[in-house]
């Protein structure tokens, strides 16, 4: 069982923090990337997950793997992306049918 997730922005040396960015939006759906940020030790492996707002589903990952269950999305690393060196970073991205938003993200180890 895991804990709740934290209401503050987790202090430094957490495993790791993710950061979320529109790149591009269209009439009907949007481009967003998300940056994994490691904390004090290196990651062998991550996991972001977020609740996609109302009318949003996701049509397309790169550089990660996408599941979702009910309106929460999870995407784990790619096997090439999975190793990321202390205080290091790694992106993946995403098309997504709806409007953009800005979803408070998960970032936990496998």
């Amino acid at each position: 069982s895991s804990p709740p997730p934290p209401s503050t922005p987790p202090p430094t040396g957490d495993a790791c923090t993710a950061t979320y960015r529109t790149t591009n939006s269209w009439s009907g759906g949007f481009q967003a990337e998300v940056t994994v940020t490691a904390g004090a030790a290196a990651l062998n492996g991550w996991s972001v997950r977020w609740n996609l707002a109302g009318g949003q589903s996701i049509s397309q990952v790169w550089s990660g793997t996408l599941s979702t269950s009910g309106s929460t999305a999870t995407v784990r690393n790619a096997a090439y992306n999975g190793s990321v060196p202390a205080s290091g970073s790694t992106t993946f991205g995403f098309i997504a049918n709806g409007s953009p938003s800005t979803p408070t993200l998960t970032c936990t180890r496998p």
